[in-house]
């Protein structure tokens, strides 16, 4: 085995420094955590899925029933906002993550089978009562969380500045 043993003082605190950062990332993290929250805020408004591709199409069922309701929408997903707006990271030492905490979350990003969560009572326009499934209809994934090539590239490059920056204070 060869063993090489490092004794310039210089070097050695500039790999110190770096040992010390990779034990806590959490600024980068943050950083990539907020970059990565305006990417994927920009694509639902965008109506783009991760990977590019445009969300599922509204079915002509779904587009009749905002006509008769006199509902305006904008991109799957986009209808009030609120998608959007409750899409949020968090991060630590070694960890960004980013979710949702919309009721209809899950739903958008795997999609779901009609009467997937069962069933309630409702009246028609007679007054009669009937049980209508939930949803009504299938509902097709529309996947909005998750990395795209951009954010890939955003991440490399937000890490490699953020090891220049340490090495920089290690000098």
């Amino acid at each position: 085995m060869i063993q090489v043993e490092l004794q310039d003082a210089e070097v050695r605190a500039l790999l110190d420094g770096l040992a010390a950062a990779l034990t806590d990332m959490s600024l980068v993290m943050g950083e990539i955590g907020e970059a990565w929250l305006a990417s994927t805020q920009d694509r639902v408004q965008a109506g783009l899925q991760p990977d590019g591709t445009p969300f599922a199409p509204r079915s002509q069922t779904t587009i009749d029933r905002y006509a008769k309701t006199e509902q305006s929408y904008g991109n799957p997903l986009n209808t009030s906002g609120v998608m959007r707006s409750q899409i949020h990271t968090s991060h630590g030492a070694d960890y960004v993550e980013i979710a949702s905490n919309a009721i209809q979350a899950a739903v958008m990003q795997f999609g779901a089978e009609a009467g997937a969560f069962g069933a309630r009572m409702g009246k028609n326009t007679k007054g009669r009562s009937y049980f209508f499934s939930i949803p009504w209809g299938d509902i097709p994934a529309r996947p909005f969380l998750g990395i795209s090539d951009d954010d890939r590239e955003m991440i490399s490059e937000t890490v490699e500045e953020w090891l220049r920056r340490v090495a920089d204070k290690g000098q």
